[in-house]
């Protein structure tokens, strides 16, 4: 058998179970989307991640062609029933990303009911997919459902500023009208916003986003704030807002009651994500043909980046927080 000594090194190197989050998204065989851009850093940091697949596909929607198969809302029902009956569906979290249908939405909502009556502390963080820029990625008709049935649920909402422009009703063209978003969405029931990118501001200039929340805040830490970023010369990549809420939630569960730093180290480890994947494409990166040969290359680079999920490279990284009235 192992020695003691040997026997305490083993005990000693591996940490406590951690909590545990169901995370529902898109999956794709190769490439980095969906949940395959929140399993990865959540186990990093820590969280045991239970996956649902709303979607099965070889790759991203990017690529010249795509193949799979989807979920509907009988079967997420199933396999809910399942994990219930074997007395496996408590969790801590529930994280859901995009979901392309009214049915999937509905089961959705029931599924955060199902949960919070196993656990009432369950908190539910979710990336409301819906567009960016101007663009729907989802059929128009989902947007109210987002709004009426499922921020009503939500504690945690990810927004792009589109995002927050489509569930608030209120046109995000400035930093006040981003706050006025903030309250708004607040008003539909998330005690806490992260709206991830606002656009405008001078050309090169930095890339914002913006925090509101109305959890009491440890050692005076502001409810709300921006947190200015260097504008990297970068592409535009699949999955870093999938990145982006996956590294929250799991900075939030090791921050609570300090949003402003849970949302720091986030950005922190996203940025160097980018930067290095942007490095590994070389030339390709901005290559404006979408052929399979450059999109393989512009995948994000998320296990050769593992030590900056792990600890972010907060003192590389110019983010200047700013608490807001």
């Amino acid at each position: 058998g192992l020695s003691r000594s040997m026997t305490d090194a083993v005990s000693t190197s591996c940490i406590a179970p951690g909590s545990t989050v169901l995370s529902i998204q898109s999956h794709t065989v190769t490439g980095y989307c969906g949940n395959r851009c929140a399993v990865f850093p959540l186990q990093l940091l820590g969280l045991e991640v239970n996956a649902i697949n709303s979607v099965q596909f070889s790759n991203h929607g990017a690529y010249p062609t795509v193949k799979g198969q989807r979920l509907d809302g009988k079967d997420l029902t199933d396999l809910a029933d399942g994990l219930e009956a074997n007395g496996l569906l408590w969790h801590d979290y529930l994280l859901t990303g995009y979901i392309g249908t009214a049915s999937m939405l509905e089961t959705i909502a029931a599924l955060v009911k199902r949960l919070r009556g196993l656990n009432s502390n369950l908190q539910y963080v979710c990336d409301p997919v819906l567009g960016d820029k101007g663009r729907l990625y989802l059929p128009q008709e989902l947007v109210p459902l987002y709004r009426e049935v499922i921020l009503p649920l939500a504690d945690t909402i990810t927004p792009n500023a589109y995002e927050a422009e489509l569930l608030s009703g209120v046109a995000v063209r400035s930093e006040e009208d981003a706050v006025k978003a903030c309250e708004a969405l607040h008003g539909l029931g998330p005690s806490t916003v992260v709206i991830t990118s606002l656009e405008g501001g001078e050309a090169g200039g930095p890339v914002v986003m913006m925090a509101s929340t109305r959890v009491s805040q440890e050692d005076g830490l502001p409810q709300r704030f921006k947190l200015e970023l260097p504008r990297l010369d970068i592409p535009d990549f699949a999955g870093p807002g999938d990145l982006m809420t996956a590294l929250l939630l799991g900075w939030s569960h090791r921050k609570p009651g300090r949003l402003q730093e849970a949302v720091v180290a986030a950005a922190a480890s996203l940025q160097a994500v980018l930067q290095a994947t942007t490095a590994a494409a070389g030339p390709t990166a901005f290559q404006t043909d979408r052929s399979s040969e450059v999109l393989k290359q512009r995948e994000l680079r998320l296990v050769s980046c593992q030590d900056s999920i792990r600890k972010p490279p907060v003192s590389d990284f110019n983010a200047k927080p700013e608490a807001l009235p």
